[in-house]
């Protein structure tokens, strides 16, 4: 993994290179191990590396045999040793063992369609000398970030806005739609940010820039069959060709120059991933997790379990409740967007541990939740479905105590409260969104939160009816679960999770993630599979126990599901010191932040600090932290405040190393 920056268009030599050298300095995180610049007199493309494959002769900046191609390339492509031998056989030289050097043959050889052909996760850029046109590309599901602007004529690019910003023509002012569309979906719409006039490149796409201006277009696109359109295979013929591209999807992971280990959870999807490891390499398996000072969430006994039964070299980081107090305003610092939830700062604290014992890739489980039917809002699309069909009845909301335990023992009246909760919009199911109308309705109450002014000038602005016109072609012939798995994907994993808690709290720490179930070829598998072998009844992920339980203790893979979260009210309540939080929830940060109503705010304060921080609701939560999100996004990078920027620069100016046509 590396970080990538640059700049094509109209510029002064000079500037650029100041320019492109300040945001990779901005980026070093992302790759310490070596810096390179490239320029010419319209372009100038900078790399911080991180160092993973072809140790000694893959650095960046790379260029082709007459040295009209120049690449910048963050990622991995895991299948770069069989396009390798593809391109020799048609006649191409390679100075390097790269996978990097394989995109850029590859890119002459077959131009665009080479992303159809790449297996990988990947953000880069190809500057043509020769045609003054940039090629910029994007992984399918958006493991790996790209964001771009444009400025006095001039395309900027980089792994991180932060980068973007440092640059003084590039203004860093809060998106306010943007927000809005946070304070809904928990994530903005795809090709937009928090800050104006900034995009992010969408996942599965590529960018053209030639004359000053820019085409996007798309490359690849999640698809579902129609509703009655499954293959008609038996389970046990679904579960062995899972079993053997999940193996393979693992597998290919593993290639690496450096030693490679995993995230061992507890949960069902790290578990697998660490067993085929045990199972199928002769590895030595080094496995790493994080526990919990609060019981709640802590999953510590199942890693236990997992330990005792693959026998792996194991680390662990118990997660004290100050600890995420204290580095909650550094994890946002790398995260760039507000965020309505705590769990990505313990996961900034497991990368460091990675760091900490000199690995720097690490295998994980991200994508079967999504993929193959593990989260609780498909299990409520369903019971929601079945509850719709005859909406008076009062035994079918008692599905939901299937779901919700808790709901068993609470009292009549809040049994009552939640099942209006759950009923809302009920026999709406026509509703293209109908599994998200809930969550979204719930996070919308954040609105209230907002200026005046804000909330005025945007008083008829709908983000859920916007998101819907950019469904797919067919959408509405999906699957009731289908069409919850393609939101999910395409909004809250590809916006959310492998932003948020995935690229960003793994490379603070100059860590690379690799996750073997968003493999394209098993997407494209999984998204066939019938929903009733995802989610059997109300059992989760059903194909991927029936496929890969024999690798497993049986309290793995029959242990309810426990969603990975992290504590709020007790880090920043219960601790001693609470100053920070208390300075940015003050009349003049909010009044500087310009987007927030003063009085909701504090007295949203003065609730928690009354009751010590023990709220159990979940809007009380997620209105604590995405305030508190904005409001330290809004020091970090509008008022200006780079604590967080690395101070002593002589390493990176002394090691820098820069090309020239």
């Amino acid at each position: 993994m590396c970080g990538i920056a640059g700049i094509v268009g109209s510029f002064s030599e000079t500037e650029a290179m100041n320019q492109v050298r300040n945001m990779i300095r901005v980026l070093r995180h992302r790759g310490p191990d070596e810096f390179g610049i490239y320029r010419d007199t319209r372009a100038c493309l900078g790399h911080a590396r991180l160092s993973i494959i072809d140790l000694a002769t893959g650095s960046q900046p790379m260029t082709n045999e007459d040295r009209s191609l120049w690449i910048v390339f963050n990622g991995e492509i895991f299948n770069y040793p069989e396009l390798r031998e593809k391109l020799l056989k048609k006649g191409h030289h390679f100075k390097t063992t790269s996978d990097t050097e394989v995109l850029l043959h590859g890119y002459e050889e077959f131009g665009v369609k080479l992303l159809e052909k790449l297996n990988g996760q990947f953000a880069f850029a190809i500057w043509d000398s020769k045609k003054e046109e940039c090629f910029i590309a994007r992984d399918r599901v958006g493991i790996r970030p790209l964001f771009y602007t444009l400025s006095q004529g001039s395309l900027f690019f980089a792994s991180e806005i932060k980068a973007l910003l440092c640059n003084q023509t590039i203004p860093a002012e809060f998106d306010f739609k943007s927000l809005i569309q946070i304070f809904t979906l928990w994530t903005t719409l795809p090709q937009r940010t928090i800050f104006k006039n900034i995009c992010q490149l969408p996942p599965g796409h590529f960018l053209i820039w030639k004359g000053g201006k820019v085409r996007i277009q798309k490359y690849w696109q999640l698809q579902f069959p129609a509703a009655g359109d499954y293959a008609d295979k038996s389970v046990e013929r679904w579960a062995e060709e899972f079993r053997h591209l999940l193996i393979d999807a693992s597998l290919i992971r593993l290639r690496a120059d450096v030693p490679v280990g995993a995230y061992l959870s507890g949960g069902l999807d790290s578990s697998v991933v660490t067993a085929i490891i045990r199972h199928y390499t002769s590895n030595d398996l080094r496995t790493f997790s994080i526990s919990f000072e609060e019981r709640t969430f802590d999953e510590s006994d199942f890693q236990k379990l997992m330990i005792e039964h693959l026998q792996t070299n194991h680390s662990n980081h118990r997660v004290l409740n100050r600890e995420i107090y204290e580095n909650f305003r550094r994890a946002l610092w790398h995260i760039e967007t507000p965020i309505l939830r705590t769990a990505p700062v313990p996961l900034m604290m497991l990368s460091k541990l990675v760091r900490e014992n000199r690995f720097k890739v690490v295998l994980t489980g991200e994508g079967a939740d999504e993929f193959l039917g593990g989260y609780n809002i498909f299990k409520e699309t369903k019971v929601r479905h079945f509850w719709a069909k005859f909406p008076q009845s009062e035994l079918r909301p008692l599905l939901l105590q299937k779901l919700y335990p808790y709901l068993r023992t609470a009292s009549a009246r809040n049994r009552r409260f939640m099942e209006r909760f759950f009923a809302k919009d009920l026999t709406d199911t026509g509703n293209p969104v109908y599994s998200h109308l809930i969550r979204w309705h719930n996070t919308a109450m954040l609105r209230a939160f907002l200026a005046d002014d804000v909330a005025e000038q945007y008083a008829d602005y709908d983000p859920v009816e916007e998101y819907k016109q950019t469904l797919p072609a067919g959408f509405n012939q999906w699957h009731a679960m289908s069409k919850a798995q393609y939101i999910e994907v395409d909004l809250f994993m590809s916006g959310y999770l492998l932003s948020s808690q995935g690229d960003r709290m793994a490379m603070a720490n100059s860590v690379e993630g690799r996750f073997p179930f968003l493999d394209h070829r098993l997407i494209e598998f999984a998204t066939g599979v019938p929903p009733k072998l995802k989610l059997h009844v109300l059992n989760e992920k059903y194909l991927l126990k029936k496929a890969m339980g024999d690798l497993l203790p049986e309290q793995i893979f029959t242990r309810p599901k426990q969603p990975y979260r992290a504590p709020i009210a007790a880090c920043f309540f219960s601790q001693s010191g609470s100053n920070y939080v208390k300075d940015l929830f003050n009349s003049d940060s909010i009044i500087r932040a310009s987007c927030l109503q003063k009085d909701a705010v504090s007295k949203l304060l003065k609730k928690w600090e009354h009751l010590e921080g023990k709220l159990q609701g979940e809007r009380e939560n997620m209105a604590f932290v995405s305030i508190l999100s904005l409001l330290s996004l809004h020091e970090l990078f509008i008022v200006g405040n780079h604590s967080y920027l690395p101070q002593n620069t002589s390493d990176f100016e002394n090691r820098i190393k820069i090309d020239k046509p």
